[in-house]
């Protein structure tokens, strides 16, 4: 009798995954033998081709030395970025990579309040949000002295944009992985006078992004995530390319100049995308990323979501009757408003269940307070792995095996 978990067998799970589109993807990854890895939405995992890329680059700077900024490094922001637009619904010169979020919602503020002519100066952050995105529109107010406010969590965006310049939104929810109508929200904003920003750190290659077709003139994004680029890899930046050249944006580094080795006294922003960069980048964590956005190519994105959406239920389904028993609770949106993540809430217990399941090879996060994420990425992911971290999961809990003092202690990161 094959094995079940809240009704689910081992063998319904093992047909899908005969059947799933993407399954040969997970051949493409050095994934770790005996790790169930539901982490990449915090860190995505190594494409197999990753390390000879950046191998190739050690070597290229070891033969060529400075001439390898003339065979692809200095234009790699933008060659990515075209790389990149494809999965989140730009266009070819629509896309740089550059930096990190953080400076790239900083660059974008500057720009756009830059060409504001009346009197909307305040920045809106949405309550709730990674708070980073919100820590730099304060410090970008300082700097500037611009009104910052914050949206309330859960409150009526349409009653709070009175005055408002900018809005910086999340499509996807750190924590509850509630994904927003991108195509509506930025209909509402534009409609009140105002421009809006979107983050999609926890979007951009976890499903379907439609920037062009959605009205979306300016996003951000991290690759490090769903994109696989390796720790630290950089983000990208968006903007429609009906606004590109509406001014400066405030870091205004040499190579974002329109002709950055004339070396000139004054500061001329590129007429196009290359305006929102700033310094000199590393080839070697370009290559990483480069690696892994040729794959990205060959992706299917519809596919993709439907795995996803599968793969999320399946994890839920197998557990659901353990949570009220346990006094955890499910706080996952329904699937048409769901990005790619499963979030239960323990207040007193999560961290430590989340600890003793890393310690099983079962890999998820913390967030405070109580927060236990799942992030299910199709590309690594088959459905047994979904279930097999159910059955590790139920095990933890009933056992009680969290418990044990060893997964109580706090280490820096989590």
């Amino acid at each position: 009798m094959s094995a079940s978990l809240n009704g689910v067998s081992l063998t319904s799970v093992r047909e899908r995954d005969q059947k799933d589109p993407l399954a040969n993807f997970k051949r493409r990854f050095a994934l770790p033998e005996g790790v169930l890895y539901l982490d990449g939405n915090s860190l995505g995992a190594q494409p197999s081709t990753v390390k000879q890329a950046v191998d190739d680059t050690l070597n290229q700077w070891r033969d060529e030395l400075i001439k390898g900024w003339n065979q692809g490094w200095f234009d790699a922001p933008e060659r990515l970025g075209n790389l990149l637009a494809p999965v989140i619904g730009a266009q070819s010169g629509e896309v740089c990579v550059t930096d990190n979020i953080t400076l790239n919602i900083f660059k974008l503020l500057g720009y756009i309040l830059g060409q504001c002519q009346d009197d909307r100066r305040a920045v809106l952050s949405e309550g709730g949000n990674f708070p980073t995105d919100g820590y730099i529109a304060q410090g970008f107010c300082r700097v500037s002295g611009t009104e910052h406010r914050f949206l309330p969590e859960g409150a009526n965006l349409a009653e709070h944009l009175e005055g408002v310049a900018v809005v910086v939104l999340s499509q996807v929810n750190y924590r509850t992985g509630k994904l927003r109508d991108m195509a509506e929200t930025t209909k509402l904003v534009h409609a009140h006078g105002a421009e809006v920003i979107w983050d999609l750190a926890h979007s951009a290659g976890a499903l379907p992004i439609d920037l062009n077709g959605s009205g979306a003139r300016y996003a951000v994004g991290c690759t490090y995530k769903y994109l696989n680029g390796g720790p630290g890899a950089p983000a990208f930046l968006y903007v429609h390319r009906d606004y590109q050249d509406g001014g400066w944006q405030p870091l205004s580094g040499w190579h974002g100049h329109t002709s950055p080795f004339a070396f000139d006294a004054n500061y001329t922003p590129a007429g196009d995308i290359s305006r929102f960069r700033t310094g000199t980048h590393s080839a070697l964590i370009y290559s990483a990323l480069e690696a892994s956005l040729t794959m990205w190519a060959e992706v299917d994105m519809q596919a993709l979501r439907e795995k996803s959406l599968a793969m999320s239920d399946l994890f839920r389904e197998c557990l659901s009757d353990l949570f009220d028993s346990h006094g955890i609770k499910d706080i996952t949106p329904a699937a048409s408003e769901r990005g790619s993540q499963v979030s239960l809430i323990d207040k007193q217990n999560g961290y430590a269940i989340v600890q003793a399941l890393i310690a099983r090879g079962v890999i998820g996060d913390y967030r405070e307070p109580g927060l236990m994420r799942f992030g299910f990425t199709p590309l690594y992911l088959s459905f047994e792995d979904v279930w097999q971290a159910a059955k590790h999961f139920r095990e933890v809990v009933e056992s009680g095996e969290y418990q044990d003092a060893q997964f109580h202690v706090r280490g820096a990161v989590t």
